[in-house]
Order: structure tokens, then sequence, then C-alpha cells
């Protein structure tokens, strides 16, 4: 995160992998196996494979060939190095996966209860989860195999995605400790922005977001953003209503530092900062803000370009509506309980149609109105994975120097040192197949 606008390296590029890995699949691996074949445990042996086929599709979209068949074996079959399966393979294994998960998931056996932080044991929006899901998966082959990706969306569509902001995947957050507060939004208030740097902190809202949002005048821009001085939390009642307003918000923007940026604003000084926009940690950076895993707002979004590709039969722009009008909604699931009356909704719906002439155009205004709907959940894994797949938005070159890109956009990350010692057979094998272990080696669904 920290230096990813300037597309310099950080130390922390392999610590997802890692995470994942050495911890998060060890557990689920575990009641995997504990639950497997056992009649009276077929929905927790589903939900923890469609959550492993989740965790999983993360991490082969951010670094494209990874460990998937035989990932998180250590302990139950003493595979201490398991072997890099190609991401063309790994897809087909997900898709599968969930179609064999679905079947499982029966209503009249037990599940996880109050236990499932997610769904409350509910194996009916598992089920929708699941479909949802693999609709996603689908969706992000069109580059690669159309045909593929054209099957298991109409599976997926049949099978039935989410219907409402009622589906939504989500953990709910509550403020208070490390094991129950949103995570990211605590990270980021303590390192981005404490309340000491009164607004002069290293993270601001970019000019990319800000400009789309102002132009558009869109009714989300005061719930996402605010100035400085709204982000003291014993201020926020006091403060928000005026630090919100759009006129004020401004973007700084992207690929510079305090010296370089002079480039852009010939007159800059860092007391300049606190007139830049921050994330408004009063609603979509706030400690209680849920994490929403997948959006009902996504699945129509992909379900707009489905229906533009002849893959469903609703049409492109109710779905696109329905999307933009989802998203827009869900704000009272924040804190505050924001409302965004309806009549601004159907203002913003009228002033943006999906009216382009091409095909292409009209994927440009699904997959940007996708770009500003994901900020609220701040799912940049998401943002990201859909920009690599669509173009979309059109993003300018980083010119920061000492980049390793060339000022392109980073279409994935480098693997952790550790694998080139701990697993360095598979490792190399895997980049003698897909290619240099760098930033700018697309992973194999991003067809360039």
């Amino acid at each position: 995160n920290w230096a990813g606008d300037k597309y310099v390296e950080s130390g922390q590029f392999g610590d997802f992998f890692e995470t994942v890995y050495s911890v998060h699949l060890k557990e689920l691996q575990e009641v995997i196996a504990a639950t497997e074949g056992k009649p009276e445990q077929v929905n927790l042996n589903a939900i923890a494979n469609i959550w492993r086929i989740y965790a999983l599709h993360r991490v082969t979209d951010a670094y494209g060939d990874v460990p998937y068949a035989e990932a998180g074996q250590g302990y139950i079959n003493r595979i201490t190095k398991p072997k890099y399966d190609k991401q063309s393979d790994i897809y087909p294994a997900m898709l599968s996966g969930l179609e064999k998960a679905i079947g499982q998931l029966n209503p009249a056996k037990p599940s996880f209860g109050v236990s499932d932080v997610v769904f409350q044991g509910n194996v009916a929006k598992w089920k929708t989860f699941a479909h949802s899901l693999m609709l996603r998966l689908a969706m992000r082959l069109t580059k690669v195999d159309v045909k593929t990706a054209e099957t298991w969306a109409k599976k997926a569509i049949a099978g039935g995605v989410m219907k409402s902001n009622a589906d939504i995947a989500r953990l709910v957050h509550v403020a208070g400790n490390g094991n129950t507060q949103n995570w990211d939004s605590a990270e980021l208030k303590r390192e981005s922005f404490p309340e000491s740097n009164q607004g002069k902190g290293p993270v601001k809202l970019a000019k990319t977001l800000i400009d789309m949002l102002q132009a558009r005048s869109d009714p989300r821009l005061p719930f996402y953003a605010t100035l400085w001085e709204g982000n003291i939390l014993s201020r926020q009642a006091e403060k928000l209503p005026t630090t919100t307003n759009p006129a004020l918000q401004k973007g700084l923007p992207n690929g510079f530092d305090a010296t370089t940026i002079k480039q852009v604003i010939p007159n800059w000084s860092n007391d300049m900062l606190v007139n830049y926009s921050e994330p408004n940690t009063g609603t979509i950076a706030s400690l209680n803000a849920p994490t929403v895993l997948q959006s009902y707002a996504e699945v129509e979004f992909l379900l707009a370009e489905a229906s533009l590709r002849g893959w469903d039969a609703s049409g492109a722009e109710e779905h696109y509506r329905k999307a933009i009008t989802a998203s827009m909604q869900s704000t009272t699931m924040f804190p505050g309980n924001v409302v965004i009356p309806q009549a601004s909704i159907d203002a913003y719906l009228a002033a943006q149609p999906l009216n382009a002439a091409t095909f292409e155009g009209k994927m440009e205004q699904i997959h940007n109105q996708f770009y500003l709907a994901h900020f609220m959940w701040m799912d940049n894994f998401e943002a990201w994975s859909n920009l690599r797949r669509t173009g979309y938005p059109k993003l300018s070159p980083i010119t920061y120097p000492g980049n390793f890109t060339g000022g392109q956009l980073l279409v994935r990350l480098r693997y952790p040192i550790s694998e080139t010692s701990l697993n360095k057979e598979n490792y190399e094998a895997a980049i003698a197949r897909q290619g240099p272990d760098l930033y700018t080696t697309p992973v194999w669904w991003d067809k360039r």
C-alpha cells in the first residue's frame, strides 16, 4: 500500500501470500479434513471449501501461478513444499469446486450457526454467495477464455446470484479491540492520518477518484471524503457536516512526493496538505465499518456486462441502474445510518444513463461505476483485478523516479522472498513457466 501509487517496491509485497498459506489455510484444511465424507457435516465441509476458494482466488489474482491443489497440506499430508499450479488450471478447479460445494449445501443439515460470522449459519445465503463468487470468477476469464467465461457465468446466473443488499457477504465490526474492529480502518488511522498530524499525514485521496465523483455530482462524495478536521473523532458530529461539503473536496495527484509534486503544483508546500481530502473515518473508514467480501452492487455490474455479451436475458441498463442504486442504498450499513435520498439516486441515474454507442463505450461506463462503488468497501483487491481485466478506469502513467514498472500499471505482486529458499524448486518452475517474477508480468487471465 504505502508506495503503491509511485510503483516502487515495499518490503511488504509478499505478506499477503505468506499470511494466507502460513495461517489462513492451515485452519481451513483442518476443518475440511475433519468433515470430509461425514453426512451430518456436509454444510461445514462445503462452507469451508467455499471459503478456501475465496481465499485462494485472491492469492492467484495477485501473484499468478500459486500452490493450490497441494496448498495447506503440511500437517495433514506432510507436503511442506507444495507445487505451484498454473492459473489456467486453478480457475477451472475453483469453478468446479464451487459447483461441488453448492451441490453439498443442505438446509436440513447442521451448519456453523452463530459461529459463522458472515451468514450466521444460513445455508441459503452461502449458496447465493457461492453462485455470486462463481459469477465473479467466470467474468475474470473474458479476455483469455470467453467460452468458458460464458458457460460458468450462465451457470451462476441460473443457480441464483445476489438479489438485494440483504444478500451481501460481509463481516460486521465493532470498535473496542483488535479482534472485533475493522482492521484496515484501524491501520489507516494509526499509520496514515493520526489526529496529531493535523491534516499533514502521508495519505490523501487521489485526484482520479475525487475528480470522477465531482464531475458526476456523485452523492457518495461526502460519504467517502472529508477534510482532516472531520476525522477528529471527538469532534466529528460538529465538523463532518461542513468538512464533507463536496465543493471543498480535493484529490492529490498520484505518483509524487513532497519534492516532485512541484512539477504539477509549482507553489507546493506541505502546509497545503490540509486542503486535500481524506477517507471519512465517520463512515467508510470507521472502526465499525463492515468488511464486505462481495456486494450485491458488484453482482449487478457483472450482470450488466454479461447482458452486453448476450449471456443474460435482462437488459444491461436495468442491471446498471440496480448496481448504482444498490451501492448508494448500502450507505445505511455504515455508522451514522446515512441515507442517500431516493430523489438524489434517481437524479444521478438520469444524468448517467448507459447510453454509449459502442460495446466498449458501455463497458467503460459500467466499470467506471464499478470502480466508484468499490471505494465504499475500500476493496482494493477487486478494484485492481477489475481494472486489469477491463482497463477501466483509464489511469495516467506514473513517472516517479526509480519506479519498477517504467510507469505502467502494476499487474501482479512479486512472490515473497521466503519462497526462493523454502520452496525454491517449485518457485523456479513457476517463474520459468509464467515469466519473470516482476510487477510487470501479467497473470494468465490478464491477456495483454
